[in-house]
């Protein structure tokens, strides 16, 4: 190699550590920054099943809360309550530890929800336990179950897809044909194995959006393809389709680390859905 080229090898290697280093604090910042502030994601649904009287409808949806501090409980359910919003649904994945959960419902029952708070478990969630501490505080419990919120609208919840046996047929059994479907189940995996023709919207959690990624691109988890999801970056975050086709809208969670794992690009959220009729 002659002079020439060894000058331009060293250019090009300086430029790559330089990017490289660029790349690591951006993330370090970010880490540090937007990942531990709670996102209040507004996003609009439009379907024909939405009926007229449900036009603006809000949906709150709060999904793997895990170890999130006392302190920003509240602050959600303050937001929350200027939000004006119609029905909260819980997406699983709270505490490992039976106090905080009893707590945690105690201070999510405050949220002003005009047509009540429902949720389901998670694959952290100890259920009998969960649902104990939900229905001590007003909260509607749904396993392998649903209920007609108002007419012409259903929601529905699933049992977890890795501790249980999650049905969504037996979900959403007490439906009627006309009625708008909300079903909540925490695993999105599960609407890839099971049919979802009788639901209009589905809301997951489960993936943390990749908890630590590049960019918010792509992550390890998603590399190991099946510890987490057996679908690759399908289900990563945002909105997806069943197998069916059904729209499937996957929250990034609200923690703002698991367990002692920091967030990166992958920020937590709380997803307000307002429905429209199309």
């Amino acid at each position: 190699m002659n002079v020439r080229n060894k000058i331009k090898a060293r250019k090009i290697t300086i430029v790559l550590v330089i990017i490289g280093f660029l790349a690591i604090f951006i993330h370090i910042i970010h880490a540090l920054t937007l990942d531990r502030i709670i996102q209040y994601k507004e996003i609009s649904f439009y379907s024909p099943n939405v009926h007229a009287d449900m036009n603006g409808y809000r949906i709150a949806f709060i999904a793997d809360t895990h170890t999130l501090p006392e302190d920003y409980l509240r602050d959600i359910v303050e937001k929350l309550n200027n939000k004006q919003i119609d029905l909260l649904a819980l997406g699983g994945d709270y505490h490992h530890d039976y106090k905080e959960v009893r707590l945690l419902m105690e201070i999510l029952s405050q949220v002003e929800a005009k047509d009540r708070i429902f949720g389901i478990e998670g694959n952290h969630d100890n259920y009998a336990e969960l649902f104990t501490a939900m229905e001590a505080h007003g909260i509607l419990p749904l396993s392998n179950s649903g209920v007609r919120v108002r007419e012409h609208f259903y929601i529905a919840g699933v049992e977890d897809l890795w501790n249980r046996s999650p049905d969504i047929g037996e979900a959403i059994s007490g439906a009627n044909e006309e009625d708008f479907v909300l079903l909540l189940a925490h695993n999105p995996d599960v609407t890839m194995l099971q049919d979802t023709t009788g639901v209009d919207l589905i809301l997951s959690g489960h993936t943390h959006a990749g908890q630590i990624t590049f960019f918010g691109i792509w992550g390890p988890y998603f590399a190991l393809r099946r510890s987490i999801t057996a679908y690759g970056q399908r289900f990563r975050t945002g909105w997806a389709v069943s197998r069916d086709n059904t729209p499937v809208y996957i929250s990034n969670g609200t923690a703002i680390r698991y367990y002692h794992i920091p967030r990166v690009f992958a920020r937590p959220q709380v997803i307000i859905i307002t429905l429209f009729s199309e």
